[in-house]
């Protein structure tokens, strides 16, 4: 599902109109990536928790050529999802 196909779902759930619910996301994943970019976890109870990682330095070989790299340490964000989502998944 795109965002476009997530707006309207929300539109037709909430009476809202495609414009607001895409507003509505739109300003969910501006609060999460300014979460993210603060170190701050976010947590939706019943759905899951965004949080940061860190990834070591670790060596890695060139696909192409085959010759050994150093990949440097690096920050991702991570999802784990919560007892709600996966009992719906399940």
């Amino acid at each position: 599902m795109r965002k476009p196909e997530l707006a309207a779902a929300i539109a037709d759930q909430t009476g809202l109109t495609r414009d607001k619910a895409s507003e509505v996301i739109t300003a969910f994943t501006d609060q999460v990536s300014a979460a993210a970019a603060r170190g701050e976890d976010v947590t939706l109870i019943g759905f899951g928790t965004f949080n940061i990682r860190s990834r070591e330095a670790r060596d890695g070989r060139n696909p192409h050529t085959g010759a050994s790299i150093r990949i440097p340490a690096s920050k991702t964000v991570g999802f784990k999802a919560g007892k709600g989502l996966k009992e719906k998944i399940s």
